[in-house]
């Protein structure tokens, strides 16, 4: 059955077309004006000081029309390189446009070009993202995004550069030194219109480089500004996805000058009563909390977390759509409630619904009664469109301040994709969605969190952390726009998993998702056979360049050469089945025994999953957590209660999502190997 609206991720939903056309929506959506209206789109994300090459180094023709750029409009070249790195990574995307019509290292907009070559298309229907039994299912009404009347001046920035420099729009739509050159000419032209002088000190430049943003609100606006600015006090090294090497050094006494941050002007937006970190972009648009007729209510429970229930999990999701369709949806009473969403154009957040409540957002209703869930615009088929370091930079901010203030650990064991989050039980794991996908940077969320991914022991640790190089790992999806096609070459997060230690090998079956005869896929929503940058498993052999892991109760071999590694050491904590047991069940929630329920309470069944673990297999333990289940079901939260129970449970990586086993049932150990 369907787990929720098909814009809050990606899996396939019964019933209803193929995610590879319900994900068609491409690049540049039909509501560039209402998202205008909402908030600024024009990213430029950015960083540093153009640091000089080493002496000696060979410079890359990108790093050298950097420097050119900054020298003929009078630019530092840390500023522009800062600008750039945060709006693309210094990376052109082979000339493809981002969301708002981008083009380019520099992010010029040209809205009108990008919707002629690149329509996109609405998208939203789907399910329930509540996932428990106790209420009927939701359902949710289409929500067609607008149409375009008129075009933003930050949606054409490009005319105003091909204006400034003289060059041709299609020059500066695909030619990577061109479009540098358009950057430069905006920069400048902004610090001109705030009556600043084009100085070589790049401390200067606070507001111009946030004007060039394009948020139409002060916060959002200096929260770029400041990204730019401690990009280039860390400094930065990259190679850009034409495989050149660029380099901004770092500066890190910079400080913007006294005063600059006054003159950014623009408009206040509502942050009363957010819960966002200081500096953030943030604003309030909450969701309903009201009763919708026939004794139904939407679209969250209230309740008093952590007081009642520890906040142990951050759930990443991405909308499967656009800004303005989330937002209608969010605030329509019949819907889904989550807690923020992440604005994909310049990491604009909104704040829908209160941490201390419980939003329905991951299709598990334990999970959503433990987590925060986080959404981000997007479709996880167009990572190079959606997924901007803006707004990777909002949402770890977002994530480290919501992790400190409730003492989560910063691991993916605790903070979650949305694809890593078990069905409540096996009827459910079809419906479950897979957003953000194989395209979220994970390695890179991560490092901005604070907590890279790094190794913890030798290969005597017995436990392996994935860790693939995302820019050079690029195993073969298929059906991003069609089923069946091959999805273009891009960088991933993920592995492949195969049963034997060979590519030629079959991929590891996934007896929930495609029974116990059908075959995992290459299908980019297809979860069977995949392990994702940061999780854990336990070593189960190696051979050569290959190293195999217990997952989902069979042992599953990625490619690991040594070279090039796909992974990591690590020391941790494993479970086991006790002697004597063959097999031990699995669960999607860890829900309390049934004596623990009072009177009035109905009882949750226990319902094991699809999967076992067989002896001698070894599973990570994420942590350990007594059954719990908060039991609303009415508007009146006068009978909301949580049920807890002394049955204890152990979050294990069994697969791709998490799964669940009781204590009783396993035995803890160490993950030395060797160790009994």
């Amino acid at each position: 059955m369907p787990v929720r609206p098909v814009f809050h991720g990606g899996g396939p939903v019964p019933g209803n077309a193929p995610p590879s056309g319900r994900r068609r929506a491409r690049r540049l959506p039909r509501t560039v004006t209402a998202v205008a209206a909402a908030a600024a789109l024009l990213p430029v994300f950015g960083t540093a000081h153009a640091a000089q090459a080493e002496p000696g180094a060979a410079t890359s023709p990108l790093q050298r029309a950097f420097g050119d750029a900054a020298e003929h409009y009078h630019v530092p070249q840390s500023v522009l390189l800062g600008v750039s790195y945060l709006e693309s990574r210094w990376d052109g995307h082979q000339g493809m446009p981002s969301v708002t019509g981008g083009y380019g290292p520099m992010h010029l907009t040209d809205a009108r070009t990008a919707l002629t070559d690149f329509p996109g298309s609405a998208v939203g229907d789907g399910g329930d993202g509540r996932g428990d039994d106790s209420r009927p299912l939701i359902t949710s009404a289409t929500i067609e995004a607008p149409d375009i009347a008129a075009l933003p001046a930050s949606l054409t920035t490009l005319d105003r550069a091909a204006a400034l420099t003289g060059l041709p729009a299609d020059a500066l739509r695909t030619d990577p030194a061109d479009n540098v050159a358009g950057g430069a000419a905006l920069l400048a032209s902004a610090q001109k219109s705030l009556g600043e002088a084009l100085s070589d000190d790049p401390a200067d430049w606070y507001a111009a480089v946030a004007r060039y943003s394009g948020a139409d609100d002060r916060a959002t606006a200096t929260s770029f500004a400041d990204d730019v600015f401690d990009v280039i006090r860390q400094g930065q090294v990259r190679t850009t996805d034409t495989g050149q090497q660029i380099r901004l050094a770092a500066l890190p006494s910079l400080r913007p000058a006294a005063g600059q941050a006054a003159r950014v002007g623009l408009r206040r937006t509502n942050a009363t009563g957010t819960e966002c970190p200081p500096g953030l972009g943030c604003e309030w648009v909450p969701a309903p909390y009201q009763e919708t007729g026939g004794g139904d209510y939407g679209n969250y429970d209230l309740a008093d977390r952590p007081h009642d229930e520890k906040i142990d999990t951050i759930v990443i999701h991405d909308t499967e759509g656009y800004w303005d369709t989330a937002m209608q949806l969010v605030q329509d009473p019949t819907y889904l409630g989550w807690h923020y969403t992440v604005r994909s154009s310049d990491g604009h957040v909104a704040q829908h619904v209160k941490t201390q409540d419980v939003g329905w957002h991951a299709g598990n209703w334990y999970t959503n009664a433990k987590s925060v869930g986080v959404e981000h615009e997007g479709f996880l088929t167009d990572p190079d469109a959606w997924y901007t370091e803006a707004m990777y930079r909002s949402s770890a901010r977002l994530v480290k301040y919501l992790a400190a203030k409730y003492r989560i650990p910063l691991d993916r064991q605790h903070i979650l994709g949305h694809d890593n989050v078990p069905g409540p039980t096996g009827s459910y794991i079809s419906g479950m969605h897979t957003d953000p996908g194989p395209y979220w940077d994970w390695g890179h969320y991560m490092e901005l969190l604070g907590a890279p991914i790094h190794a913890t022991a030798g290969s005597w640790g017995g436990i392996v952390t994935i860790d693939p190089d995302y820019e050079t790992n690029q195993p073969v999806y298929t059906g991003c726009v069609t089923a069946g096609d091959t999805c273009p070459a891009h960088g991933s997060a993920a592995v492949r998993l195969y049963s034997a230690p060979s590519q030629d090998a079959p991929l590891v079956r996934d007896i929930g998702l495609h029974g116990a005869t059908g075959a995992s896929t290459t299908g980019v929503n297809d979860m069977g056979a995949r392990a994702t940058a940061g999780q854990q498993f336990a070593v189960a052999g190696r051979q050569g360049d290959w190293t195999a892991i217990w997952y989902l109760g069979q042992k599953a071999w990625f490619h690991n050469p040594r070279r090039d590694p796909t992974a990591v050491n690590a020391l941790g904590l494993v479970i086991t089945p006790k002697k004597g047991l063959d097999t031990i069940p699995v669960y999607g929630r860890a829900y309390p025994e049934a004596s623990a329920f009072p009177a009035g309470v109905p009882v949750q069944s226990l319902t094991p999953m699809p999967y076992t673990v067989p002896a001698g297999q070894r599973y990570v333990v994420g942590g350990a957590v007594h059954g719990e289940y908060y039991y609303a079901v009415t508007f009146d939260p006068a009978s909301h209660q949580v049920v807890r129970g002394k049955q204890l449970y152990y979050e294990i990586q069994l697969g791709a999502r998490i799964e669940y086993v009781r204590a009783d049932d396993v035995t803890l150990l160490p993950s030395l190997l060797g160790a009994p």
